[in-house]
């Protein structure tokens, strides 16, 4: 069984219902698994959650076959909770543990034009460091030019409202799906 890491931080929702998602995707490929992992704000002191995604250690990445890595848009960048777990990476980065390793990106936004396609460039470059192999969503979904809220070439987006309380459309979640699938199918054609 190849298991895929679904690392996402979360602060009102919408990137964590965007993972289960991508999660689903990945488990409808024979062979694969989805591990949802999450990363805690940085000023907190909490102990891991008694229900939901358990917090990110660097064991979860030395042992997947496969990365989809979320996040809501700060500014057109990934949020500072999950840039700080990357930036305590750097032991795998010297080791060369997650090269070669497929890897797709995802993200929310408040706004239309929050930075979606800058917030997923963004959350590429720690992973192009690692040698990972990054994936995007091709056109041959047809959703990507359906769609009128989120979904870019670059990985699954989501327009959430200013309120974050827009809910997932059709053409988003087919597309958070279809992003986990890919990730999946890809990931167990290169895993050794």
């Amino acid at each position: 069984m190849a298991e895929i890491l679904v690392l996402y931080y979360s602060a009102g929702g919408s990137v964590k219902r965007m993972a289960e998602l991508i999660a689903s995707g990945i488990e409808r490929v024979p062979g694969a698994a989805a591990r949802m992992r999450t990363v805690p704000k940085i000023d907190s002191k909490e102990s891991i959650p008694s229900e939901g995604a358990p917090y990110a250690e660097l064991r979860d990445l030395e042992e997947c076959a496969g990365l989809a890595l979320g996040s809501p848009t700060r500014f057109g960048n990934m949020a500072a909770p999950l840039k700080h777990f990357w930036d305590g990476t750097s032991l795998l980065w010297q080791r060369g543990a997650l090269a070669g390793r497929p890897a797709c990106v995802f993200t929310s936004t408040a706004s239309l034009h929050g930075g979606q396609e800058t917030t997923l460039v963004s959350m590429m470059l720690p992973l192009l460091h690692h040698g990972m192999l990054i994936l995007g969503l091709p056109y041959t979904q047809a959703e990507l030019n359906a769609t009128r809220a989120g979904g870019t070439p670059y990985g699954a987006s989501h327009f959430a409202g200013t309120g974050d309380d827009l809910p997932i459309d059709p053409h988003e979640r087919t597309l958070c799906i279809a992003q986990g699938k890919r990730l999946a199918e890809i990931s167990l054609k290169l895993k050794p």
